[in-house]
């Protein structure tokens, strides 16, 4: 029987920040989280979607450097990027009160106004749409780390093409619309200590710093 290709698709903010559902300051290996899925069949195409400061830092260079390498050494990961985007955070929308209130950094003083933002992911979410579809004669399988139910229309319309969807997810913020239509998921929290980066046995080895 000829063995089914997968591509598997990474939002990498995602998995930083729902990674803090296994405990406080839980790093994993994407070396061995991809070792682990592989169990069940080798992936095809891996691809780590992030936004990133222009230009990164060292850290970050030496880390997607690694992510780049091939086994056994790295996890064989493509690697794309793109802008942070700064959004104002001088309003928020209360619950209790019904209404929107002013944010004010701590250190302002006298006339001067601070600016106060929030940097976003800009463009991960379309480029995952992008490469799912672009893809789609070369994969039976779409592997998403992801929990973005903005991704719901391109998982639709691949599931009505024939192709299985698995996410690959922590417990946290994953779109119950994803969820539903998953033919199977991989809840990381479930099998956390075996990709445990705790132990580094590799230089760069390691969560996305």
């Amino acid at each position: 029987m000829t063995q089914k290709r997968r591509l598997w698709l990474i939002d990498a903010g995602y998995l930083f920040n729902a990674r803090h559902s296994v405990r406080s300051g839980y790093e994993f290996s994407y070396l061995r989280l991809r070792n682990h899925l592989e169990q069940d069949g080798l992936i095809w195409r891996a691809y780590y979607l992030n936004s990133t400061p222009n230009p990164p830092s060292d850290g970050q260079d030496n880390f997607h450097r690694w992510l780049r390498s091939g086994p056994p050494f790295g996890p064989k990961i493509i690697t794309k990027f793109y802008t942070l985007k700064q959004q104002r955070a001088d309003k928020a929308y209360c619950e209790e009160c019904g209404q929107k209130v002013s944010l004010r950094c701590q250190n302002q003083t006298g006339d001067f106004t601070h600016r106060v933002f929030n940097e976003i992911q800009k463009g991960v979410d379309v480029a995952i749409a992008t490469l799912s579809l672009i893809h789609q004669r070369n994969y039976d399988t779409l592997m998403l780390s992801s929990g973005d139910s903005d991704l719901l229309d391109a998982v639709e319309h691949l599931s009505e093409q024939g192709k299985s969807i698995e996410l690959v997810v922590f417990r946290d913020g994953v779109s119950s619309e994803l969820q539903c239509r998953a033919d199977r998921i991989y809840w990381i929290n479930d099998f956390a200590s075996d990709v445990d980066n705790s132990f580094r046995d590799a230089v760069g080895d390691g969560d996305n710093p």
